[in-house]
């Protein structure tokens, strides 16, 4: 059996550690099937506030997904620049409540 998790449960570990949603997508651009199997996200603790987006694609996300990329979206579903701050994209979720 291969192993992994469907990539739409990974999607949502992500959001429940680092608290703003994202989605795989392939290099080429195109959305990963929510189905498809990666690894498990390894992380407990969100990443530090004060460091961009592409430092957390970096160092959290190629490392453990090689050949997948990701799209950080802010509460508005809206892919973010990579050298937005977590911590604002962080706040767009609490703005909207």
């Amino acid at each position: 059996m291969p192993k992994g998790r469907p990539a739409g449960e990974v999607e949502k570990k992500i959001w429940d550690v680092e608290e703003f949603n994202v989605y795989f997508a392939h290099l080429s651009g195109r959305d990963v099937r929510t189905e498809r199997l990666v690894p498990e996200y390894p992380y407990e603790s969100p990443a530090t506030d004060n460091i961009t987006v592409e430092t957390w694609k970096a160092t959290r996300f190629r490392p453990n997904y090689p050949g997948f990329e990701v799209g950080v979206l802010n509460a508005e579903d809206k892919d973010v620049h990579g050298n937005t701050m977590l911590w604002t994209v962080r706040n767009s979720y609490l703005e909207e409540d």
